[in-house]
């Protein structure tokens, strides 16, 4: 609940919980300075929220003549021309071999622990008592044994396990042993038989679909037009109002384009009428001439008198130090604390006294004569001129930029778990993801409000009263 509670704080403005508190001159003054806008808060009434939300832009189709293939040039290769010449060329270039010297070792002596100190329990306080079980010991833990590894706890301390039976008084009570009850005797209805017309098929009209034709062409279309928008910032430099702590940043992103396939309707689909009459039959019915009726005998309750031993405490086992006070009697099993002291063993080693090196001797470099291939003419090119191909398209151009406003919403102050029912229950009529329909909006609720109103171009930020209205959802 308290994740879900900050989700939605995160939705909405600060600036809006301010103004039901007595900062509310505070938040109105940060309203009207944020991003260069001067939207104020409404008079809100008790119980009405406010938040700045997200209005979409607003676009409108533009036709221009650009440039389907810019003017350009065709480019003819003459090749260039060579000539053989003998050289003398490197064949292998001189190198350094390394020769390894080995490296020399010794022996060494050294002391290492093969098994540390550790502490344990074991069955009572004296030399040969045996380790205790490792089961014992977590049942043990579970029920007041402290860890071996505990600061409060000295080596040579034992703890004792202690049994307190379970309690139980005798009580007396009325119970019921037959509930109140009425007994019904039903009077049959009484019915006649009749003939009468019945219609089985109404008179009707059979449509035959004369079906359309198409035709499937290829276009270039405007996926998303450029546009600009806003977005949260990242930090305190770009901080436009300390008051209310929103960061809202106007950003371009670029027109988008595609390429699809569509079908062109050369020939309307049409449909002609064939007229089917009604029928009817004649068949015996039954009509009700008396309707059945009931009349009800009441029957009273039976009681008695009953005695049941009734639970006062459970038995329970406790473990406790043995100069404690505990409540029960001891079992007779003790646990104490004891050290087992580490193991060391003395290991031999060899060690590097004078480690590897290398020595470097030089190899001379080898030359041979050969044939090379010289050029004479250096390759050219010739250009020909490629003239522009122009074409006339249609685009979608952002006529209005998107923009923050004060809009009525829901909050956590006048929200109820009805409402929120109500809400989820819209969003998944509408095929949007609201999750668990459970009254409480959660992350993923207020994920699928976003994308319902980024998919019917209404204002983003918070669930506004025209979210609502569109969901069909009366507060």
């Amino acid at each position: 609940m308290k994740r879900n509670t900050k989700i939605l704080r995160g939705l909405v403005s600060s600036a809006v919980l301010m103004a039901t508190t007595s900062m509310a001159g505070v938040a109105l003054a940060a309203a009207e300075n944020i991003g260069g806008m001067n939207e104020t808060l409404p008079n809100a009434k008790a119980g009405e929220c406010y938040a700045k939300v997200m209005i979409p832009a607003t676009f409108k189709n533009e036709t221009q003549e650009v440039v389907k293939r810019p003017a350009s040039e065709k480019i003819e290769i003459i090749p260039a021309t060579y000539k053989f010449v003998t050289e003398q060329i490197l064949v292998k270039p001189s190198t350094e071999k390394i020769v390894p010297v080995a490296a020399v070792y010794g022996n060494v002596s050294e002391k290492i622990e093969v098994e540390p100190a550790s502490l344990v329990w074991q069955l009572g306080s004296s030399r040969n008592a045996k380790l205790a079980d490792s089961g014992l010991v977590v049942m043990a833990n579970a029920l007041g044994l402290p860890k071996a590894t505990d600061k409060n706890v000295e080596v040579g301390q034992c703890f004792s396990e202690y049994h307190q039976a379970e309690q139980y008084k005798t009580e007396t009570s009325k119970v019921l042993v037959k509930e109140a009850s009425k007994k019904f005797t039903i009077v049959p209805a009484v019915y006649e038989t009749v003939e009468e017309k019945v219609l089985v098929s109404e008179a009707s009209k059979k449509l035959i679909e004369v079906p359309a034709k198409y035709n499937t062409v290829t276009e270039k279309v405007l996926e998303r037009a450029a546009y600009t928008t806003w977005k949260p910032g990242r930090g305190p430099v770009e901080r436009v109002d300390g008051g209310t702590g929103e960061i809202m940043c106007l950003v371009e992103v670029p027109a988008k384009y595609k390429t699809i396939s569509k079908r062109v309707l050369e020939s309307k689909a049409t449909t002609k009428k064939e007229m089917i009459p009604a029928k009817y039959i004649v068949k015996k019915v039954q009509k009700l001439v008396t309707a059945a009726s009931e009349q009800a005998v009441d029957i009273p309750a039976e009681h008695k008198t009953v005695s049941k031993r009734v639970k006062v405490s459970d038995a329970k086992t406790t473990w406790s130090a043995n100069d404690a006070q505990a409540e029960g009697k001891k079992t007779g099993r003790t646990l104490c604390l004891v050290q087992i002291p580490a193991k060391f063993t003395t290991v031999e080693k060899r060690v590097v006294k004078t480690p590897a090196s290398v020595q470097k001797v030089t190899v001379p470099a080898v030359h041979q004569a050969q044939k090379v291939r010289k050029l004479v003419t250096a390759a050219q090119e010739k250009r020909i001129t490629i003239p522009v191909v122009k074409e006339t398209v249609t685009n979608r151009v952002q006529v209005s930029s998107p923009k923050l406003e004060w809009r009525s919403i829901l909050c956590q102050t006048n929200m109820t778990k009805e409402m929120n029912l109500k809400i989820q229950n819209a969003l998944h009529i509408a095929g949007f993801d609201a999750g668990k329909i459970d009254g409480v909006i959660g992350r993923q609720t207020l994920l699928a409000v976003d994308e319902y109103q980024r998919k019917n171009n209404l204002p983003t930020g918070g669930l506004t009263m025209l979210t609502l209205k569109e969901l069909g959802v009366t507060p």
